[in-house]
């Protein structure tokens, strides 16, 4: 699962769930696998992502690379930064682990690199 998936996920699917968001990382395996720098498509992106909760993803990780807590006015002109964002966001993959929801501690399986995201309808508020 690239951090750019994760940024983009909830656990409203949940029962009494409000926000659930940002998903806790918990990984047991995490792989990175160079990506070709694709400076437009990185520009496009940043406005949509919640930079905090990719930072905090990343950090979590242990591959934050030095990114700065908030995005400048003028990130499409600096070059290092569009490239340390382009490896957190494609480069960065969790393998195996799970995602847990900030709301009621639900833990969703991450396997090869798939999220799934799939809830039954019971009371999940008792999972831990």
């Amino acid at each position: 699962m690239k951090l750019v998936t994760h940024n983009m996920l909830s656990s409203k699917c949940l029962k009494g769930v409000v926000k659930g968001f940002p998903l806790k990382i918990h990984a047991v395996e995490v792989k990175t696998h160079e990506v070709e720098f694709n400076k437009e498509q990185v520009i496009r992106l940043i406005p949509k992502l919640e930079w905090p909760a990719l930072c905090e993803a990343a950090e979590s990780l242990g591959e934050l690379s030095g990114l700065p807590p908030d995005v400048g006015p003028d990130f499409e002109g600096d070059e290092d930064f569009l490239k340390k964002a382009h490896h957190i966001l494609f480069e960065v993959d969790v393998v195996n682990g799970e995602l847990e929801c900030p709301e009621t501690g639900h833990k969703f399986p991450v396997r090869n690199g798939i999220p799934n995201m799939l809830a039954d309808q019971k009371d999940h508020s008792a999972d831990s």
